[in-house]
């Protein structure tokens, strides 16, 4: 072990490109921490910039009259509101949110895997007697894909336009009139499924375990509804956003003195990390939309429909060779 690695310190993976100009144009680029910290696409600061700005603004105020008016230096003020109980709150405020996000991945983790299980069985245990029947199986494989992107709309709360294309013109239609649409697309899958076991193509051990399946993928899609229509309490948030202000704004008061016309920058600086903070956890608490903190719906749901096309592009068992690995 050398002596920097001993240290702490590890050898840089950037290696240099052989040509010259490619040297420069590497010694020019900067290093991917600089480019994360400089990064405005997705970072909180548009949503807390007003905040930043009112009170460093205010900071500046408070200043000139200190300076030119009258002396308003009040230590005392920092015991108004103590930095830990502000903290605890905003560590709280931060964890919740971060359980309600990483609930929702853990539940679309459910439905993905769920959803490949019952597809793998429905295209390996049900019989195929005729084309019409492989053409059935595909439309209702096809249809636990359709459950997830009708999932995903549901949560967001949008139109169900994507699924027009997927469906039949009866089947979209009849989704029109329909409060819930993921259910209807779960309760015409279980209707496929005990019409194979009334036919013979399904035993009864297999269409229990396929309904065990399913049952899970609509638990996990109401434990996502939970998620969405129980927000944070807002007596909770009202209050720490109205703390988080008058914190900031007897900030100056405390630094005044010592500060002078660095108070105003002070203020702004503290209370970026603290609204920051703070927008961090609203920003994640709903983590079905679309913005760039949300969890990626729309590439879980392509995942899924790729999946699909590949278990069916694949031979049935009963075509398959009895060595496939020969």
């Amino acid at each position: 072990m050398s002596r920097f690695s001993f240290l702490g310190f590890r050898p840089s993976r950037r290696q240099l490109p052989p040509d010259r100009s490619g040297v420069v144009k590497f010694l020019l680029q900067p290093p991917q921490w600089l480019r994360l910290a400089l990064r405005l696409r997705g970072s909180v600061i548009p949503a807390i910039l007003s905040e930043v700005l009112f009170c460093g603004g205010f900071g500046v105020l408070v200043t000139a009259i200190d300076l030119y008016v009258i002396n308003v230096h009040w230590p005392v003020l920092g015991s108004l509101i103590p930095s830990i109980v502000l903290g605890l709150l905003l560590v709280f405020r931060t964890n919740t949110a971060y359980e309600r996000f990483w609930e929702g991945r853990r539940q679309w983790g459910n439905i993905v895997n769920n959803s490949r299980s019952l597809t793998r069985l429905m295209w390996t245990a049900i019989d195929e007697n005729s084309p019409e029947d492989r053409q059935a199986k595909i439309d209702a494989v096809h249809l636990v894909g359709m459950f997830a992107i009708a999932t995903k709309q549901h949560l967001r709360g949008e139109s169900f336009s994507e699924l027009e294309p997927l469906l039949k013109p009866h089947q979209y239609k009849e989704l029109q009139t329909v409060q819930n649409v993921p259910l209807r697309i779960a309760l015409w899958i279980e209707d496929y499924l005990h019409q194979q076991h009334r036919r013979g193509h399904l035993s009864l051990y297999q269409l229990t375990y396929m309904d065990e399946l399913l049952v899970q993928l609509v638990d996990a899609m109401g434990a996502c509804e939970r998620i969405l229509k129980t927000p944070m309490p807002l007596a909770y948030a009202i209050h720490l956003k109205q703390l988080l202000f008058l914190y900031c704004l007897l900030l100056p008061f405390q630094l005044v003195d010592n500060l002078v016309w660095w108070t105003g920058p002070m203020v702004g600086l503290i209370a970026f990390t603290l609204f920051g903070v703070e927008e961090i956890g609203i920003e994640i608490e709903n983590p079905f939309g679309r913005d760039l903190n949300d969890l990626p719906l729309d590439a879980i749901c392509l995942t899924m429909q790729q999946n699909i096309n590949d278990l069916i592009s694949a031979p049935t068992y009963r075509h398959r060779s009895p060595q496939p690995f020969s």
